[in-house]
């Protein structure tokens, strides 16, 4: 469970979308959209869009939660 700022992330979340703020190892804060698709006692797993896996030990979350759906793309 990853208890940030609001209501906690679990394994209830899994497959559901998820914005994940963390600090690097330089001290700078980043975050992760996408899927959440794993979820342990020491690190979540995030899926973006481009299918890129983001591995993210929970002692660097800052704060995380779930997000609606992304919007579905505009035609050109």
């Amino acid at each position: 469970m990853v208890v940030r700022r609001g209501r906690a992330l679990t394994t209830l979340d899994l497959g559901e979308r998820v914005v994940v703020r963390h600090r690097l190892d330089d001290g700078r804060a980043t975050d992760i959209l996408g899927e959440l698709v794993e979820l342990s006692a020491t690190e979540l797993v995030v899926r973006d869009r481009h299918d890129v896996v983001h591995r993210v030990v929970l002692g660097s979350v800052v704060a995380a939660k779930v997000v609606p759906p992304a919007p579905p793309r505009r035609r050109s």
